[in-house]
Protein backbone atom coordinates (compact mmCIF):
# COMPACT_ATOMS: atom_id res chain seq x y z
CA UNK A 1 0.00 0.00 0.00
CA UNK A 2 1.20 3.51 -0.93
CA UNK A 3 0.74 7.33 0.16
CA UNK A 4 0.17 9.66 -2.68
CA UNK A 5 -0.84 13.71 -2.50
CA UNK A 6 -2.98 14.50 -5.25
CA UNK A 7 -4.41 17.68 -6.92
CA UNK A 8 -8.11 17.99 -8.01
CA UNK A 9 -9.27 17.55 -10.88
CA UNK A 10 -8.51 14.35 -11.29
CA UNK A 11 -7.07 12.31 -14.66
CA UNK A 12 -7.82 8.82 -15.50
CA UNK A 13 -3.99 8.85 -15.05
CA UNK A 14 -3.98 9.48 -11.19
CA UNK A 15 -7.08 7.26 -10.59
CA UNK A 16 -5.64 4.40 -12.05
CA UNK A 17 -2.51 4.36 -10.05
CA UNK A 18 -4.19 4.22 -7.46
CA UNK A 19 -4.97 0.64 -5.27
CA UNK A 20 -7.12 -0.45 -2.77
CA UNK A 21 -5.68 0.17 0.34
CA UNK A 22 -3.55 3.12 -0.67
CA UNK A 23 -3.58 6.63 1.46
CA UNK A 24 -4.36 9.78 -0.15
CA UNK A 25 -4.14 12.97 0.75
CA UNK A 26 -5.79 15.48 -1.61
CA UNK A 27 -5.80 19.14 -2.34
CA UNK A 28 -7.92 21.00 -4.36
CA UNK A 29 -11.69 21.90 -5.00
CA UNK A 30 -13.93 19.10 -3.97
CA UNK A 31 -17.83 18.99 -4.25
CA UNK A 32 -20.32 18.15 -2.00
CA UNK A 33 -23.89 16.47 -2.35
CA UNK A 34 -25.80 13.92 -0.27
CA UNK A 35 -28.42 11.79 -1.83
CA UNK A 36 -31.50 15.04 -2.33
CA UNK A 37 -28.54 16.32 -4.34
CA UNK A 38 -27.56 13.67 -5.96
CA UNK A 39 -31.45 12.78 -7.40
CA UNK A 40 -31.29 16.70 -8.40
CA UNK A 41 -27.83 16.08 -10.02
CA UNK A 42 -28.78 13.08 -12.20
CA UNK A 43 -32.24 14.54 -13.45
CA UNK A 44 -30.54 17.00 -14.43
CA UNK A 45 -27.66 14.73 -16.61
CA UNK A 46 -31.29 12.72 -17.88
CA UNK A 47 -32.57 15.78 -19.66
CA UNK A 48 -29.15 17.11 -20.69
CA UNK A 49 -29.12 20.58 -18.69
CA UNK A 50 -26.29 22.23 -17.32
CA UNK A 51 -24.76 21.04 -13.72
CA UNK A 52 -23.65 23.21 -11.36
CA UNK A 53 -20.33 22.57 -11.25
CA UNK A 54 -18.23 20.56 -14.28
CA UNK A 55 -18.55 16.75 -13.54
CA UNK A 56 -15.04 16.69 -15.26
CA UNK A 57 -12.67 14.95 -12.98
CA UNK A 58 -14.70 16.13 -9.64
CA UNK A 59 -14.68 14.25 -6.59
CA UNK A 60 -17.85 14.31 -4.48
CA UNK A 61 -17.82 14.36 -0.55
CA UNK A 62 -20.74 12.60 0.70
CA UNK A 63 -21.61 15.27 3.51
CA UNK A 64 -23.94 17.54 5.04
CA UNK A 65 -21.68 19.36 7.23
CA UNK A 66 -22.45 21.57 10.67
CA UNK A 67 -22.63 25.14 10.69
CA UNK A 68 -18.79 26.74 11.20
CA UNK A 69 -17.73 28.12 14.29
CA UNK A 70 -17.31 31.76 13.46
CA UNK A 71 -14.25 32.27 11.19
CA UNK A 72 -14.24 29.58 10.17
CA UNK A 73 -15.35 28.07 6.81
CA UNK A 74 -17.23 25.15 8.10
CA UNK A 75 -17.97 22.98 11.24
CA UNK A 76 -17.57 19.18 11.73
CA UNK A 77 -17.58 17.26 8.04
CA UNK A 78 -17.56 13.52 8.65
CA UNK A 79 -18.43 11.52 5.92
CA UNK A 80 -22.03 9.69 5.67
CA UNK A 81 -23.32 6.20 4.78
CA UNK A 82 -22.43 5.71 0.79
CA UNK A 83 -24.92 3.60 -0.14
CA UNK A 84 -27.64 5.83 -0.20
CA UNK A 85 -26.05 6.87 -3.61
CA UNK A 86 -25.41 3.82 -5.09
CA UNK A 87 -28.08 4.82 -7.67
CA UNK A 88 -26.95 7.57 -8.64
CA UNK A 89 -23.15 6.82 -8.70
CA UNK A 90 -22.89 5.52 -11.78
CA UNK A 91 -24.46 7.82 -14.11
CA UNK A 92 -21.80 10.57 -11.72
CA UNK A 93 -19.08 8.31 -13.27
CA UNK A 94 -20.20 8.15 -16.59
CA UNK A 95 -20.88 11.97 -17.17
CA UNK A 96 -16.95 12.58 -16.05
CA UNK A 97 -16.77 12.49 -11.71
CA UNK A 98 -13.12 10.51 -11.10
CA UNK A 99 -13.77 9.91 -7.24
CA UNK A 100 -16.22 9.69 -4.69
CA UNK A 101 -15.40 10.14 -0.87
CA UNK A 102 -18.07 8.62 2.16
CA UNK A 103 -17.86 5.88 4.44
CA UNK A 104 -19.49 2.17 4.17
CA UNK A 105 -19.71 -0.12 1.25
CA UNK A 106 -20.78 -0.29 -2.19
CA UNK A 107 -22.88 -1.88 -4.24
CA UNK A 108 -21.46 -4.10 -7.19
CA UNK A 109 -23.15 -1.36 -9.59
CA UNK A 110 -21.03 1.52 -8.38
CA UNK A 111 -17.92 -1.09 -8.24
CA UNK A 112 -18.09 -2.25 -12.07
CA UNK A 113 -18.81 1.41 -12.38
CA UNK A 114 -15.52 2.35 -11.41
CA UNK A 115 -13.80 -0.18 -13.29
CA UNK A 116 -15.61 1.10 -16.58
CA UNK A 117 -14.89 5.05 -15.77
CA UNK A 118 -11.29 5.13 -13.74
CA UNK A 119 -13.59 5.98 -10.63
CA UNK A 120 -12.51 5.48 -7.18
CA UNK A 121 -14.41 5.40 -4.22
CA UNK A 122 -12.09 7.00 -0.93
CA UNK A 123 -13.34 6.52 2.53
CA UNK A 124 -13.04 8.73 5.06
CA UNK A 125 -13.40 8.19 8.36
CA UNK A 126 -16.22 8.29 10.09
CA UNK A 127 -16.21 10.21 13.45
CA UNK A 128 -13.46 12.38 12.59
CA UNK A 129 -15.52 15.17 11.09
CA UNK A 130 -14.27 18.00 13.48
CA UNK A 131 -10.38 16.49 12.77
CA UNK A 132 -11.97 16.39 9.09
CA UNK A 133 -13.72 20.08 8.90
CA UNK A 134 -10.08 21.78 9.66
CA UNK A 135 -8.45 20.23 6.03
CA UNK A 136 -11.15 22.45 4.48
CA UNK A 137 -10.25 26.13 3.63
CA UNK A 138 -13.17 27.73 2.07
CA UNK A 139 -16.50 26.23 1.69
CA UNK A 140 -19.32 28.01 -0.65
CA UNK A 141 -22.82 26.95 -1.22
CA UNK A 142 -23.53 26.32 -5.06
CA UNK A 143 -26.42 24.63 -5.78
CA UNK A 144 -29.73 23.87 -3.56
CA UNK A 145 -29.68 26.02 -0.94
CA UNK A 146 -32.71 24.85 0.41
CA UNK A 147 -31.14 21.52 1.27
CA UNK A 148 -29.43 23.00 3.84
CA UNK A 149 -26.38 21.30 5.21
CA UNK A 150 -26.78 19.01 2.20
CA UNK A 151 -26.67 22.01 -0.11
CA UNK A 152 -24.27 21.53 -3.00
CA UNK A 153 -21.35 23.27 -2.11
CA UNK A 154 -17.39 24.02 -3.49
CA UNK A 155 -14.83 23.36 -1.08
CA UNK A 156 -11.14 23.81 -1.08
CA UNK A 157 -9.16 21.07 0.79
CA UNK A 158 -6.06 20.77 1.81
CA UNK A 159 -4.27 17.39 2.65
CA UNK A 160 -7.79 15.67 3.32
CA UNK A 161 -6.93 11.90 4.30
CA UNK A 162 -8.78 9.40 2.70
CA UNK A 163 -8.29 5.41 1.85
CA UNK A 164 -8.66 4.27 -1.46
CA UNK A 165 -11.96 1.33 -0.80
CA UNK A 166 -13.03 0.52 -4.44
CA UNK A 167 -10.29 1.20 -6.86
CA UNK A 168 -10.34 0.76 -11.18
CA UNK A 169 -9.60 -2.50 -10.89
CA UNK A 170 -12.36 -4.15 -8.98
CA UNK A 171 -10.67 -4.49 -5.62
CA UNK A 172 -12.98 -3.79 -2.33
CA UNK A 173 -10.61 -2.93 0.94
CA UNK A 174 -13.27 -4.37 2.84
CA UNK A 175 -13.67 -7.51 1.02
CA UNK A 176 -9.61 -7.39 1.00
CA UNK A 177 -9.76 -7.51 5.04
CA UNK A 178 -11.97 -9.84 5.44
CA UNK A 179 -10.39 -12.42 3.46
CA UNK A 180 -7.30 -11.49 5.82
CA UNK A 181 -9.19 -12.64 8.82
CA UNK A 182 -11.42 -15.20 7.55
CA UNK A 183 -10.87 -18.62 9.02
CA UNK A 184 -10.75 -21.37 6.28
CA UNK A 185 -11.77 -24.75 6.82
Amino acid sequence: MATYNLTTPLSSEDTKQLKAGDTVFLSGTIFTARDAAHKRLVELIEKGEELPFDLEGSVIYFVGPTPPKPGDPIGSAGPTTSYRMDSYSPTMLKHGSKGMIGKGKRNQEVKDACVAYDGIYFGATGGAGALLGKQIKSAEVIAYPELGPEAVRRIEVENFPVTVINDTYGSDLYQMGREQYEVKD
